[in-house]
């Protein structure tokens, strides 16, 4: 059983870390928060809605409002910095204007300005994930979900992913994040949630890693 008992809530404009050892549920419960897995049993809101009953089209609708960034970066290799981002503007129905006036800001954002032309073959690991977090929160999303966004990083490109994800929840953003990382998560502050085999052992709202 990947997931039992598993209960919480988080509020708007909080900063969640959830940790755990490999193994112990975080992957599994952040694709239940932007639906990509279903819960046999349970159920997961997001504010009044029951994620359950949503239909193939309004589970799209509703993930508009949910940024992801991965480990794994998940760019397109055929596309440049500013082409990855456009393009999930484009899927959301964006116009080549607010494309051509978001995208350069975001970059700027996570300190890509001078990469707009680049592919992702011609950045570090660190600018592959700033550009992952620049697409994730292009259409200004109310979460972000970040699972083990530092797992392949250097500590100095860690520390400056941390900083990044700190602003973006500086500026309104709920930001929810997974990691195995103990600086991270004491760099962050905040509320942390720790989970093993599948279950929920601690809730801190000033937590700090422990395991």
């Amino acid at each position: 059983m990947a997931l039992s008992d598993v209960s919480f809530k988080v509020h708007p404009k909080e900063f969640v870390s959830i940790v755990g050892h490999s193994g112990a549920g975080k992957t599994t419960l952040l694709k239940m928060i932007f639906a990509e897995e279903r819960p046999t049993s349970g159920r997961v809101f997001l504010e009044s809605v029951d994620l359950q009953r949503l239909r193939r089209k309004e589970v799209s609708q509703l993930r508009r409002r949910i940024g992801t960034v991965f480990q794994d970066f998940r760019l397109l290799p055929d596309k440049t910095a500013y082409e990855n981002i456009a393009f999930a503007m484009e899927a959301s129905g964006r116009t080549d204007e607010e494309i051509a006036a978001d995208v350069p800001h975001v970059l700027e954002l996570v300190g890509l300005g001078d990469k707009v032309l680049n592919f992702p073959r011609e950045l570090s690991g660190g600018e592959k994930q700033r550009v992952a977090i620049a697409r994730a929160i292009v259409n200004q999303p109310d979460i972000l979900i970040a699972d083990e966004p530092t797992g392949n990083l250097d500590p100095i490109n860690t520390l400056d992913i941390v900083q990044i994800l700190k602003k973006i929840h500086e500026l309104g953003t709920t930001v929810i994040l997974t990691t195995h990382n103990r600086g991270v998560v004491d760099s962050v502050g905040g509320r942390v949630i720790t989970m093993d085999t599948g279950k929920i052992v601690r809730d801190d709202k000033d937590g700090k890693y422990i395991l």
